[in-house]
């Protein structure tokens, strides 16, 4: 067993076990986790004396991950990926893929898998995820099959397309720099893309094949058969059909419709059959878009959204007014928010009228619809004109699901997907570095109108900068007080007699388990030094033990909080949490086993 850690290094694991613990609770923002855990270790090392490397560790130090060449790399390329996405370069390729599946669906299914873990392997999986959903979901109901077999399988793809590099995901790059500033020979675009290429064919041809097997039918969005469900209240208007009938009246005029509360002002009134429903009373009530439109008929009443805004009959675009489903993205300006905290809808002439929450059983959203706080994966379903909804779904601030298989594309679509195709290459080829590779793009997008700044400062995830500053400076702390040396040497002391390669394979499928439950961001940082450190142990080359690391911090399948583009598809795919699991669990053993084998062969273990 290793010698006893410091005090120190006990406080630096402690605190690293209790910011696991608070990355675990939903109800706590990110943001401010990481913000109290940055403050923590800055009063920590300000107060009491450590040394690292001969030379003492002073709180400014923590600060240096603000200023961090992996942190500026990912936020440089979250906002390019942006650039991609209000443009709409990505439309060409959606338009093929349309076009193939409506003559070959088997084919295309395989396609767009295909192109979903190549996109990602250069891209953010967020974006190709949300560019790729309306098209997916158009073409599923026009060929006949349900969503919810196709939308998961391409959400894991693009996973698997983002372990291939090292700008395929922000915890790729994490891996690389800090490993780089450890010691270790920097890794380059495609240093680890072949075990992914080898093992990711094979999930590849599993999500294929055999994963919508393993889905059930669950309720896809924009479909007449199985429509997803959503809160919303009906306001009873005077001299309507319902003003002054009794609650079982009303029920017999709308034989499906189920009231889970009538309001009257501030009161609400009992449930009874007899009881007499008044003009401004309002009727909570959950149901398909397309139920709630028929009630809001047939009743004479009007479909409330937020702030108590009424659904105007006269738009000023057109009179024809349409419904549209519209989800809430991570990092939209909805997030977090209110809508009666934010304008948003209304400057786009649609008012809100429904709101579904995955996870949630419908009629449990109790608030007023405009003082609930969203969160990603929220579906908010407005009502406006078609152009109203057009002018939305073209500026990208949110994801307009209306049926749609064509994505917004401007005149600067091409223009932006040539920069992004030459930061890649540049910095792949090593021309330069990816910090300034991407910085150099990011500059020719503002200068020639493919991005604005209001676009490029939006495109920024508040979240992710501070979980890698926290993590980076939790990182630091427990290197500098030898809590990574303590923890490598356990890790090698409970796995004694076990051979390298065993030992790489555990590894791998802890980081994998952990990054299910834990950022994988914060994974990245804090395992990449105990990853340098097992191997310093072992007396073997360092890389396998970075790369498997890298590969088990992008592992996740079983849990759908475990990443964005999880949220996303469950939320367009009208998946239970359960869901994730039966694909997932297998797809986890697939890449486990199979990269274990493969870095094990690649360096000869």
């Amino acid at each position: 067993m290793p010698a006893p850690p410091s005090l120190h290094a006990i406080a630096a694991i402690v605190l690293a076990l209790f910011a696991v613990f608070l990355f675990t609770r939903e109800k706590l923002r990110l943001e401010t986790t990481s913000l109290w855990i940055l403050i923590v270790v800055l009063v920590w090392f300000e107060l009491f004396t450590v040394e690292y490397e001969g030379a003492r560790v002073r709180a400014s130090d923590f600060l240096a991950g603000f200023g961090n060449e992996a942190l500026i790399a990912v936020s440089l390329l979250m906002i390019l990926t942006k650039s991609l996405e209000r443009t709409g370069a990505l439309q060409p390729i959606s338009h093929v893929l349309a076009q193939l599946w409506k003559v070959r669906p088997k084919l295309a299914f395989l396609a767009t898998l295909l192109t979903g873990a190549g996109l990602s392997m250069f891209l953010n999986n967020t974006p190709v995820v949300a560019a790729m959903m309306p098209l997916l979901v158009a073409v599923s109901l026009n060929a006949g099959v349900s969503p919810s077999g196709i939308l998961m399988p391409v959400g894991f793809a693009t996973i698997i397309g983002g372990m291939a590099t090292t700008i395929g995901t922000s915890t790729n790059l994490l891996v690389v720099g800090i490993a780089a500033d450890l010691g270790m020979p920097e890794l380059k675009m495609f240093d680890f893309a072949l075990p992914v290429f080898i093992v990711g064919g094979f999930s590849i041809l599993f999500l294929w094949l055999v994963a919508p097997r393993l889905l059930p039918d669950r309720r896809p969005p924009l479909t007449d058969i199985e429509p997803r469900i959503f809160d919303s209240r009906l306001e009873i208007q005077p001299g309507s059909f319902a003003d002054g009938k009794t609650l079982r009246e009303i029920l017999t005029q709308c034989k499906t419709m189920k009231v889970s509360k009538i309001e009257r002002g501030d009161l609400a009134l009992t449930k009874l059959p007899l009881v007499v429903v008044k003009a401004g009373d309002s009727l909570h009530v959950s149901d398909s878009p397309e139920n709630l439109k028929e009630y809001e008929r047939l009743l004479g009443a009007t479909l409330l959204g937020a702030a108590k805004q009424h659904v105007s009959k006269d738009s000023p675009f057109e009179s024809d007014e349409h419904v549209a489903e519209v989800v809430v993205t991570s990092g939209s300006v909805l997030e977090r928010n209110s809508l009666d905290g934010t304008r948003l809808l209304s400057t786009y002439g649609l008012v809100p009228i429904a709101l579904h929450r995955p996870g949630i059983p419908q009629g449990k959203t109790t608030e007023a619809l405009g003082s609930v706080t969203l969160e990603a994966g929220d579906v908010i379903l407005v009502q406006g004109a078609p152009r109203a909804i057009e002018r939305l779904h073209r500026s990208g601030n949110l994801l307009v699901l209306d049926g749609r298989i064509h994505l917004p594309r401007t005149t600067k679509a091409s223009l932006s997907m040539v920069i992004m195709v030459g930061v890649v290459a540049v910095a792949a080829t090593g021309l330069m570095r990816i910090s300034v590779a991407a910085s150099l793009g990011l500059a020719l997008m503002i200068l020639t109108n493919c991005l604005t700044w209001r676009d490029a400062i939006s495109a920024l995830d508040r979240r992710i900068v501070m979980v890698i500053v926290a993590s980076l400076a939790l990182g630091l702390a427990m290197m500098s007080t030898g809590a990574t040396m303590y923890i490598a040497a356990l890790y090698v002391a409970a796995t004694d007699g076990m051979s390298v390669a065993l030992i790489l394979s555990g590894f791998i499928l802890i980081m994998a388990l952990l990054t299910e439950i834990i950022t994988n961001n914060a994974i990245a940082v804090i395992g990449t030094p105990i990853a340098i450190s097992i191997a310093a142990q072992l007396g073997v080359p360092p890389e396998p033990f970075v790369i498997g690391l890298l590969y088990g911090a992008n592992m996740s399948y079983m849990i759908p909080v475990g990443y964005q583009t999880n949220l996303l598809v469950m939320s367009a795919g009208g998946y239970r949490f359960s869901d994730f699991s039966r694909v997932g669990l297998p797809l986890q053993m697939i890449m486990w086993l199979g990269l274990s084998v493969a870095l094990v062969v690649m360096y000869d273990l």
